[in-house]
């Protein structure tokens, strides 16, 4: 589920979800509130990751943010998934599933 923007309506977008097996949809035009599957990531990040502890400085938080997407994404546990990360939705032998 994406907004509407440009990088999502492009071709080399859509021919990569095919490839993975994604169902691409899009949000309603000019509606903010159906998109609140990435409100609530935004949400979680900011609570878990950018304001979950003290940083020294910008640049050392921003460090983090790698290790912190693969824990949100192979590892966090997400109620709406039945408690079990992202990942665990990708089948088959899959890149994403290396940092699991």
């Amino acid at each position: 589920l994406t907004d509407n923007g440009s990088a999502y309506r492009s071709r080399l977008f859509a021919k990569t979800c095919q490839a993975l097996g994604i169902k691409h949809t899009f949000t309603r035009p000019y509606r903010p509130q159906t998109n609140g599957k990435a409100e609530r990531f935004i949400q979680t990040c900011l609570r878990e990751w950018a304001y979950g502890r003290t940083w020294s400085n910008s640049a050392e938080r921003t460090g983090w943010l790698p290790a912190f997407l693969a824990y949100y994404n192979a590892r966090r546990p997400h109620s709406a998934l039945g408690y079990k990360p992202p990942a665990s939705r990708l089948g088959g032998n899959n890149l994403l599933q290396l940092n699991s």
